[in-house]
């Protein structure tokens, strides 16, 4: 009987520590999605590589007027500048 008792000892065990890893995953991810609603500043650098592509698409005429201008004004709201 004593090997039935240790069995079920490390079974528990091993239950409360899949449960305390579980717990620590569940708050990492929390405290992940908390930063990632903080940081709503827009990515400057990636934003003008974005407008330096479309830029370049424009001039090689892949992209027309309209698209153009729309896409232009989307990212420089997102600039904090006028499309102008």
């Amino acid at each position: 009987m004593a090997g039935k008792g240790r069995q079920s000892f490390e079974k528990r065990q091993r239950e409360a520590d899949r449960q305390d890893r579980a717990r620590e995953k569940a708050a990492k991810r929390q405290e992940r999605k908390e930063s990632d609603e903080d940081t709503t500043v827009p990515d400057e650098e990636a934003l003008m590589a974005k407008y330096s592509t479309l830029a370049a698409r424009h001039d090689a005429g892949e992209v027309d007027d309209e698209t153009f201008a729309a896409a232009k004004a989307e990212i420089f709201e997102q600039l904090g500048l006028s499309a102008e």
